[in-house]
Order: C-alpha cells, then sequence, then structure tokens
C-alpha cells in the first residue's frame, strides 16, 4: 500500500493544504507547532477515523484538540492510497453531527462501503494498533504499546495452526472468558438463589417448630388438666353420691319408705282374713286385702316422689353447676383443635423439611452449567497451551528478524536480540545477556525501532508506509545514518517529520534520493 496525496480540506490549523507522496524516502519538514503531529494524526485519522470521547475526555481527546480552528463545522479531509495496482480515495467527514465516510476507486467509479468492511479489505486487516505498534511512530512513542505483544500471540496461534493470519486469538480467548464468566454467573445466580430459599425455608421451619413447641406444651397443659377435672368429678360424684344417699335416709323416710308397723299391720291382716274369716270367703278376703295394701303401699311411694325437694336436695343437685360442664365441653375443643393444629404444622414441618433436603442437591440446570463452565475452562487451557507452543516459534522468528535488523543499526555492535514474556528485550554481547533497560536511550529506541520493523514484517502481508514523528532525535549521526539507509533499502514508501535538518543532510551523505515537503 501507498500513500498518494492528502488534502486537509479543514482539520487542526490546515485549510485546504495539499500534499502530494511518491515512493521513496520523503522528509516532511516543519519548526515546532508548524503541523507536522497534525499531518501525523490525520493520516491516522484518515484511514481509521476520529472518535469523538465522553465527558469530561472529550475536552482533551485527539477528536477536540485537531478541531478545525477555522469553521469548526467543517471537519474534513481526503487521502489517495494505492492498493492492489488501483488508486482509492477515502473522504471523510469527521463532524459529530455529519459524520460520513467514502472511499471511491479511480479507475472505474466503483465506490465502497466502509461500513460493509471495504476499507478493511484496502489496508488488509490493518488495525489502528497494529498501525501505531508498527509502521507508524508517533513522537516520544518509540516504545510500542503493550497490544503488540497480544497481535503477536494472536497472530503466532492463527498463522502456525491455519496458515491464516487473520484468526482473531484474543478475541477467541476473550469470547471463552466472557462466555465462562456468563456461565460462572449463572451458576452463582442460582447457588445465590438456592441459599436465599434455603434461609427462607430455615427461618420458616424455625417458626413453625417453634409453633409445635407451643402447642404441644399447651396440648400436655390441657391434658392434665382434663384428667384433673376427670378425676376430681369422679371423686366429687362419689362423695355426693354417698351425701346424697345419707342425707335421702336422715331427711326423708315418710316421703318414700313404707314404715315396719304399717307392714306388720298388713301381714296381720292378712293372716287373721285368712285364719277367722269362714271358708270359702277367707281366701277372697285375703287376696283383697292383699291388693289393697299393695296399693296402699305403691299410693305411698307414689305421693313421695311427687313431694317437693327439700334445700339439702337442692344443694346437691348444685355440686355439678351447668356452668362447669360448658367449660369442660370448651376445654375438650381446644383439645381437639390444637390436635388437629398439631397435625397440620407437623405436616408442613415435614414439607418444608424436605424441600430443604432436595436444595441439598445438584439441580439438572446446574450440572449442565458446570459441564459448559468446565468445557469452556478446557477449550481456554488448551488453545493457550497450544498458542505457548506456536509462540516459541513465533519468538524464534521475531528473534532472528529483529537481531538482523539490530545488527544492521548498530554496525555489528549488537548481533542478538532476545524477547522474552511481555516482549521484554535483552542483547547478547560478548557472550552476555544486557537487559534493554540498563542500554542508553539512543540504544533502547533502535531496539525499538528493530522491533516495530520485524513485527510489522512478520504480522502484515501487505508492507504498508513507514511514519515516522521525530524517532531519531536520540540517534547520534552513524546511527542516524544506518536507521536511514536500512528504511531505504528495505521499505518502498517512508515519511519522516522532523523539526530538524540532520535527517537531511544525512540523506544527502549517503546519497540517498528524497522529496522534502515544508509544512
Amino acid at each position: 500500500m501507498k500513500i498518494c496525496e492528502l488534502l486537509l480540506k479543514n482539520f487542526g490549523k490546515f485549510s485546504d493544504k495539499h500534499i502530494v507522496l511518491t515512493d521513496g524516502m520523503h522528509i516532511l519538514y516543519g519548526e515546532n507547532e508548524s503541523g507536522k503531529s497534525t499531518v501525523h494524526t490525520f493520516i491516522k485519522g484518515m484511514l481509521f477515523g476520529l472518535e469523538r470521547g465522553r465527558g469530561r475526555a472529550a475536552n482533551s481527546d485527539v477528536f477536540s484538540r485537531y478541531e478545525p480552528w477555522k469553521n469548526p463545522n467543517y471537519y474534513s479531509g481526503s487521502l489517495t492510497l494505492e492498493a492492489g495496482g488501483r488508486h482509492f480515495v477515502i473522504d471523510r467527514n469527521f463532524d459529530k453531527y455529519a459524520k460520513k465516510v467514502q472511499i471511491v476507486c479511480q479507475e472505474d467509479g466503483e465506490s465502497l462501503s466502509a461500513e460493509d468492511g471495504d476499507l478493511d479489505m484496502l489496508l488488509d486487516g490493518l488495525s489502528a494498533s497494529g498501525y501505531d505498534n508498527t509502521v507508524s511512530v508517533a513522537q516520544l512513542k518509540a516504545q510500542p504499546g503493550n497490544s503488540l505483544a497480544a497481535e503477536l500471540r494472536n497472530y503466532a496461534t492463527s498463522y502456525y495452526v491455519t496458515g491464516d493470519s487473520d484468526l482473531d486469538l484474543e478475541a477467541a480467548l476473550e469470547n471463552l472468558t466472557d462466555s465462562r464468566k456468563e456461565i460462572e454467573k449463572a451458576i452463582r445466580d442460582e447457588i445465590r438463589k438456592k441459599q436465599e430459599k434455603r434461609d427462607r425455608l430455615e427461618q420458616e421451619l424455625s417458626y413453625i417448630w417453634r409453633d409445635i413447641h407451643r402447642i404441644e406444651e399447651e396440648q400436655e397443659r390441657l391434658e392434665e388438666e382434663i384428667i384433673s377435672r376427670r378425676e376430681r368429678r369422679e371423686q366429687e360424684a362419689r362423695e355426693a353420691s354417698e351425701v346424697k344417699q345419707r342425707m335421702l335416709d336422715e331427711l326423708r323416710p315418710s316421703k318414700w319408705r313404707v314404715h315396719p308397723v304399717e307392714i306388720l299391720v298388713f301381714v296381720a291382716a292378712l293372716i287373721l282374713s285368712f285364719l277367722f274369716i269362714p271358708r270359702p270367703w277367707n281366701g277372697f278376703v285375703t287376696i283383697v286385702l292383699f291388693l289393697c295394701g299393695l296399693i296402699y303401699i305403691w299410693n305411698r311411694m307414689k305421693i313421695g316422689k311427687k313431694q317437693v325437694k327439700t334445700e339439702p336436695e337442692l344443694i346437691l343437685e348444685e355440686i355439678t353447676p351447668e356452668e362447669e360442664k360448658i367449660s369442660d365441653e370448651k376445654l375438650l375443643w381446644e383439645f381437639e383443635h390444637n390436635t388437629e393444629a398439631l397435625r397440620e404444622k407437623q405436616v408442613q414441618y415435614d414439607n418444608l423439611k424436605e424441600e430443604l433436603s432436595e436444595l441439598s442437591e445438584l439441580t439438572d440446570e446446574h450440572k449442565k452449567y458446570e459441564k459448559r463452565r468446565c468445557a469452556l475452562q478446557l477449550a481456554y487451557e488448551r488453545i493457550c497451551e497450544l498458542s505457548e507452543g506456536f509462540q516459541e516459534k513465533l519468538k524464534e522468528d521475531l528473534d532472528g528478524r529483529v537481531s538482523e535488523i539490530i545488527c544492521e543499526l548498530t554496525d555489528g555492535k549488537y548481533s542478538r536480540l532476545v524477547t522474552g514474556d511481555g516482549l521484554s528485550l535483552s542483547l547478547l554481547s560478548e557472550g552476555r545477556k544486557i537487559p534493554a533497560e540498563q542500554l542508553s536511550r539512543g540504544t533502547v529506541e533502535q531496539i525499538y525501532f528493530a522491533l516495530r520493523m520485524a513485527a510489522g514484517e512478520l504480522l502484515h502481508q501487505e508492507e504498508y508506509p513507514v511514519i515516522l514523528d521525530d524517532t531519531f532525535v536520540c540517534y547520534d549521526d552513524g546511527r542516524l545514518e544506518r536507521a536511514l539507509r536500512w528504511l531505504c533499502e528495505n521499505r518502498k514508501q517512508v515519511l519522516v517529520f522532523t523539526c530538524q535538518k540532520r535527517e537531511e543532510e544525512a540523506l544527502k551523505r549517503l546519497g540517498i534520493a528524497y522529496r522534502r515537503i515544508d509544512l
């Protein structure tokens, strides 16, 4: 890919600024505040867009920093690039109210759609982070970002497994992690709901147990009261019967008993009538007297029963009053009612205990979640395991290419560079391993430059322009010349933004053709 033209219609300090680019080396010269970083940012904005921040961040984000100084509502530009032998014009309007992007092929006038991925196709999959970490070096940002390590891991697994670097390992791992987190959240939610239900059941069990205990105590009291009353009443009945019999015997003998003298007279009359009355009338008279005597005795006993009750008899009848009978019936009703309530409470208690015991068992839904979680975890670990192996292969390739570049940049002083975890860098010199942190700032920036260039070659099949913004400030003259020579020999298009004349003078000494563009 090659950038052919830039048209900053209204971007930052520029209005209708037109820049033409070709193959080879370009020096974009300008003193401080001449707009070098503005043009650098414009290129990235045209390729990947500018998003406005939210909240307080919107006041200092890139979008706000490069809003047009004049006519801020017309925030736009145009970039022409060459890809696959054809030229495409990208027009962007960055304004937040009228934001849009148009892509047109100059050869046939075909319109492409950024929303449908046509721009990604033109850039051959180059992302904004990949752009920042490889081909573009911003001012005072020689060290690539942490995302480069992730891109390399993704590339290692994707390319060495399938031969296709378009697969996104980090996205796959992130999806697996998100899916596992969702499953774990569902499991936690289920456990929380079960615990809440368990707490509620245990609370209900506690309440019911207290009710059962209270009813049982009440039943024991009622049962003791019933037994006590029964025994007392039986004792009182016996005593009342004895008193009643005694009082009747003493107070009412004339009412309902025949006097013994009357019985003797009656018997004597029967005997005398039978002995002294001539026959056959003696038998008849005796029978008549006997019947009359029975009638007399019966009448005496009947009259005794009909007589008005005496005061002692009324006292005896008050021994078991009606109120006490009602109290007994109420007591029995309470006992039966409590018995039924106790039975219902016991059934509720047993049902709740059974429901509580079922909560201790794993549900089918929980087993399904756990099985899926284990599968996701296994897939994640397996991918990471495979990725580590492929990363070792990539590490060998990356170390080899970075070592070649650093050897040229340092004129053979350092011939071997080793990358570690998280892209930690070390140089091998005279059998010693020297961490990058122990080297000079110039050497460290050479190492970062070599890493960017090597990573760009590995990650991108398409060659992109190299865009450098005051990248060589810490280089001495020798290092600067070697870096420029390497770029001229290994890259088709190079844009060097600088506020100094060192780069131009070094190119002249090296005899390398270049185009100077004053900003």
